[in-house]
């Protein structure tokens, strides 16, 4: 699938930019990107995320998860200018593990996260101080909680944990409390290093990836909590949360949530021996009928490596399916759920935007600046490294 330009001069959900952009065709912006990539040379690496449009792609330097974006960000200190094609958290996360003297620009600042918007730092605040509060004012009732663990004085209560798909002001959170980052391809040992220190772990925003990665690990649901930001619990039901040994936060991806069952038993009634495989965002009953469930670059690598003459349905996004497809044609490779399952949010990075902060670079001017508060950054880069550091 190939994203159209989308006159972002008519969507009035979108940044608005210059007329010439707006109004060129895609062969046009497509010959002004190369023309501009070729005057700023290696002074400019663009990023760009497994979910953009193939128009998007074909002009990035790396492609990947946001693990490998992330991780990208941080050892590539020779450019100048990093040019995030993702969303606004990724963004955010190259700003944060750059070099101070790197600029990070985002082609379109109104792709955001919906997800990423689940968690604010008012809710999570007021969520630490409820369970701490707790479990400081009943230390007797709290000594049996995280059944599992074995109970050390020197634990942390509670590690928290943000995915990626978070604001930074969360991740600072994070850093500042002990805790860290995860992504969808290193959620284990994430959870792996904060039960080393912690007896309970406070997982945010994505419910699915924190159960599913604790289900992997053997954690029984008998020890998972849900905590909803929208209806706090009252006093009276904190026990069940200093019981439990993973708490997971209200919240999804709208685009996960799509794929059911019900399509998972479609594909194997129609498609004997075909091979499922999902994004571990989705819910516990898909991941479980699935054969396989892991991050973006876990479900790249099942298609390539499947034999020629595989029948391989994904439970992830479009874009990356259908690239995955023509990049393989000797297997039949398709989307778990037929009905053009994409993420608008990234679709809002399209090649007007990007041709246009190009050529602005190109005249000396950087538009789109992704400036990330020093010391929000710093508590970040915390959490961000420890993130890097489990393996």
């Amino acid at each position: 699938m190939t994203a159209k330009n989308m006159n972002p001069k008519h969507n009035s959900n979108m940044q608005q930019i210059p007329e010439e952009y707006a109004n060129a065709s895609n062969e046009e912006l497509f010959a002004r990107i190369q023309t501009a990539k070729a005057k700023l040379g290696d002074s400019v690496m663009i990023l760009g995320h497994y979910y953009q449009c193939d128009d998007i792609i074909a002009h990035a330097d790396c492609v990947g998860d946001s693990y490998q974006l992330a991780a990208q960000a941080s050892t590539r200190d020779d450019v100048d200018t990093i040019i995030m094609c993702g969303v606004h958290f990724m963004a955010e996360t190259a700003d944060i593990l750059s070099a101070e003297r790197q600029n990070v620009i985002m082609p379109n600042m109104s792709a955001g996260c919906p997800m990423a918007d689940m968690a604010n730092s008012e809710q999570v605040d007021d969520a630490w101080s409820r369970l701490m509060g707790y479990i400081n004012e009943n230390p007797a009732m709290a000594e049996n909680a995280a059944v599992g663990n074995v109970q050390n004085s020197d634990l942390q209560e509670i590690i928290p944990v943000t995915y990626m798909n978070s604001p930074a002001a969360l991740k600072a959170f994070c850093g500042r409390n002990g805790g860290l980052v995860c992504t969808s391809s290193n959620a284990r040992a994430v959870l792996e290093w904060a039960f080393a220190r912690g007896k309970r772990v406070l997982f945010f925003p994505d419910e699915h990836l924190g159960r599913n990665t604790a289900r992997d690990m053997g954690i029984d649901e008998s020890q998972m909590t849900l905590w909803d930001p929208d209806e706090a619990p009252e006093e009276r039901d904190m026990q069940s949360y200093a019981d439990s040994k993973i708490i997971l936060w209200k919240g999804f991806c709208r685009v996960h949530q799509r794929f059911t069952v019900e399509q998972i038993d479609e594909v194997r009634e129609n498609y004997p021996g075909a091979k499922v495989f999902v994004h571990p965002e989705c819910n516990a009953g898909v991941v479980f009928a699935s054969d396989g469930a892991g991050s973006t670059s876990y479900l790249v690598k099942q298609v390539e490596e499947a034999p020629e003459g595989a029948v391989i349905a994904i439970g992830t996004e479009n874009h990356l399916v259908e690239r995955l497809a023509k990049e393989n044609p000797d297997k039949t490779v398709f989307c778990l759920d037929r009905r053009n399952c994409i993420c608008y949010m990234m679709t809002r990075i399209q090649p007007a935007y990007l041709a246009w902060v190009l050529e602005k670079l190109v005249e000396g001017k950087v538009v789109n600046k992704i400036s990330v508060d020093p010391q929000v950054a710093k508590d970040a880069r915390t959490a961000l490294k420890r993130m890097l550091e489990a393996k």
